[in-house]
Formats: C-alpha cells, sequence, structure tokens
C-alpha cells in the first residue's frame, strides 16, 4: 500500500455549531418543516430519522442552504447562513444529496477530483496536494480500482461509493449526507457508515445525516433527530431516544428495544402487527 493511498485527509478541528431556529421550509405553498429548533453538536455523528415523508431530506437540504427558508434562519457559526460566500461555505460544508448527477463521459477520478474546486483558485491547478486527497478518498471507499471508470459503466452501489469518495476528497468539516448507503449491500453500508463513525471519532468531523435503516443509525451516531409531520419529535443520543413509545409516536411500529449485544447500545425489535 503506497503513502498516497493511505494518507488519511486532514479536517480542521470544529468549532462551528450548525443551528436553525425558528424554521420552516415548503415547497411552493405546501410547509413541509415548520418552526423548528435544531442544534448540531460539532465533532459528532448526527442522524436524522424518521418516516417516508417527514421532512427528513428537507431538512438537510436547508441546512445545506439548497433550500431557502420560509421563516427562521440557519446559521453557522456565528453567521446566518446567507452570509456565507459560496466558495467559503463549500470549504467548509461537504454536501451529498439523495440522488446526485454526474455530467456523461467523467471518469471516476474526475468526478472525484471535484471535490478539490473549492480549494483551488479560478484558474489554477491541480496541486500534488489535491492529488493526494483525491488518491486518499479513493482508496477509503474502496473505489481506487474504479478510477479510469466512466461513472455511467458502474452499479448503484458504486456510483454511491464514488459519490461519497467526492464528498471526502473536499475535505470540510462539516458533512451532510442523504442516504448515504443507498443501493449499497449491508457489507459496503457498514463499511461506510464505520468510515463516517472515524471521520468523527479521529478527524473531529461533524456529520449529519439521513438513514432509513433505524438500527445502523443507532448503532453508528452519537446523536438522533426523530422527526414526523414537519416537526421533531425528540433529539438526543441513542439509548435516551430510541424507546417503545417514540417507535409508536414517531413510525407507528410496534417494537421493543433490546441491548445490543455487540455495542450494548439499543436494539429494536419490531413487532408482528
Amino acid at each position: 500500500m503506497n503513502s498516497v493511498a493511505t494518507q488519511m485527509i486532514q479536517n480542521i478541528a470544529p468549532q462551528m455549531t450548525l443551528s436553525a431556529s425558528g424554521l420552516s421550509v415548503g415547497y411552493g405553498a405546501q410547509p413541509i418543516l415548520a418552526d423548528l429548533e435544531v442544534e448540531i453538536a460539532p465533532g459528532v455523528v448526527t442522524t436524522v430519522i424518521g418516516p417516508n415523508g417527514c421532512g427528513k431530506s428537507t431538512l438537510l437540504r436547508a441546512l445545506a442552504r439548497l433550500l431557502r427558508p420560509t421563516s427562521g434562519a440557519v446559521t453557522l457559526g456565528d453567521r446566518d447562513l446567507n452570509r456565507w460566500g459560496a466558495r467559503e461555505l463549500a470549504r467548509t460544508v461537504g454536501v451529498l444529496p439523495q440522488n446526485p448527477t454526474a455530467p456523461p463521459g467523467l471518469t471516476v477520478t474526475e468526478l472525484v477530483a471535484r471535490g478539490r474546486h473549492p480549494h483551488q483558485g479560478l484558474f489554477a491547478r491541480a496541486t500534488r496536494a489535491d492529488a493526494d486527497a483525491v488518491a486518499a478518498a479513493m482508496h477509503r471507499t474502496d473505489t481506487a480500482d474504479l478510477a479510469d471508470r466512466p461513472i455511467e459503466s458502474l452499479s448503484g452501489g458504486q456510483r454511491q461509493r464514488v459519490w461519497i469518495a467526492l464528498v471526502l476528497a473536499q475535505d470540510t468539516e462539516i458533512l451532510l449526507l442523504d442516504e448515504p448507503t443507498t443501493f449499497l449491500d449491508l457489507a459496503h453500508a457498514i463499511d461506510v457508515l464505520s468510515l463516517v463513525r472515524r471521520l468523527a471519532d479521529d478527524h473531529g468531523t461533524t456529520v449529519v445525516m439521513v438513514l432509513h435503516d433505524l438500527n445502523l443509525a443507532v448503532r453508528h451516531s452519537d446523536s438522533l433527530i426523530v422527526m414526523r409531520d414537519g416537526g421533531i419529535v425528540t433529539h438526543g443520543p441513542p439509548e435516551e431516544v430510541i424507546t417503545p413509545q417514540t417507535l409508536a409516536d414517531a413510525f407507528d411500529l410496534s417494537a421493543t428495544v433490546i441491548t445490543d449485544p455487540v455495542t450494548g447500545g439499543p436494539l429494536i425489535v419490531p413487532l408482528a402487527p
């Protein structure tokens, strides 16, 4: 394994808190989120869970400044997100949307290298540091062997890992990941979430992600935000949040919660209807 492949992308120790106050968001006249209060602790993994259509992805898009609030504000550090310049924000916050698209004809390496654009000047050429960051991101997502493949030739799972490599190459303090395990088999899903866990533990990266698999969310998160119908049901550590009552309130799910024999945290066991 060469030195480039083993290089770890260096993230800045987090000093800024991402938060929303009185946040309301809608599409046209249709309200999706209503008067939310959210504070994301820096340097930890926070996962947003909830039933389909409850506003999870909308919240993530608002935190990424991809949607403009109808009222309230999102702040990063001591500044409203709207006061951040586009390049400055892209050097600080990396975003993986739910259904990313790439121009046809790009190879894997070319796509991942686009994660370095916020760190380059308008006419700057890629540096050795850029190349090393791209190589390290591809190594960590098990995509190095796909380097010269066109994006359109990849399977869904391979493409998802390449998109994750792109946001890793961006080398930001904060990562917002919307369904990062989409299209992945269980083994690769666990690999990706273990990588996310290491980013927080080893590099102090703040991670906010949306997941549908509740037990994967519980196992790999420091904090959970539980949503329903555009509001927050509860927010806190998995061992406090995951209870049979919360599962019934948020998901209409009848379940028992036992101790995970591997982690010692909560493990959800659905019951028959």
